[in-house]
């Protein structure tokens, strides 16, 4: 059964989408831990991100990183963290928080927006590229 990020993939369900190339998309964290929250993937299906093949894990890291420096320039925060957690989607992927403080990355306290604000956001950041 594919996860729902690979669901996201195929366009079965939307996202709000940052960025996208042929092996990766970005696309917002609906549940953020801070505004700007964004998610790494790979489209090909993997578990675990250390299951993942040199070359595309490599990939990844390089998108992910574009993404990051993309977000830092539209969102304010004094440093993009980085996260690979991987309990909650049995698809690896990459959490890139924008960070004014640690409390930002303990996946505890959520912020809420509407969905013109997070369509505004993926907009600017991906202008931002």
């Amino acid at each position: 059964m594919s996860t729902i990020f690979t669901k996201i993939v195929n366009g079965e369900i939307p996202c709000y989408k940052v960025a996208e190339d042929e092996n990766f998309l970005a696309f917002l964290d609906v549940n953020p831990n801070a505004k700007g929250h964004t998610l790494c993937i790979p489209k090909k299906e993997i578990n675990k991100i250390f299951d993942i093949e040199d070359d595309l894990y490599l990939g990844l890291m390089a998108f992910s990183k574009k993404v990051a420096i993309a977000l830092e320039k539209t969102v304010a925060c004094k440093r993009v963290g980085m996260a690979v957690i991987g309990l909650e989607v049995p698809h690896a992927h990459v959490h890139l928080i924008p960070l004014n403080e640690m409390d930002e990355m303990r996946f505890q306290d959520k912020v809420k927006l509407e969905k013109e604000a997070f369509e505004r956001l993926a907009a600017a950041i991906a202008a931002n590229l």
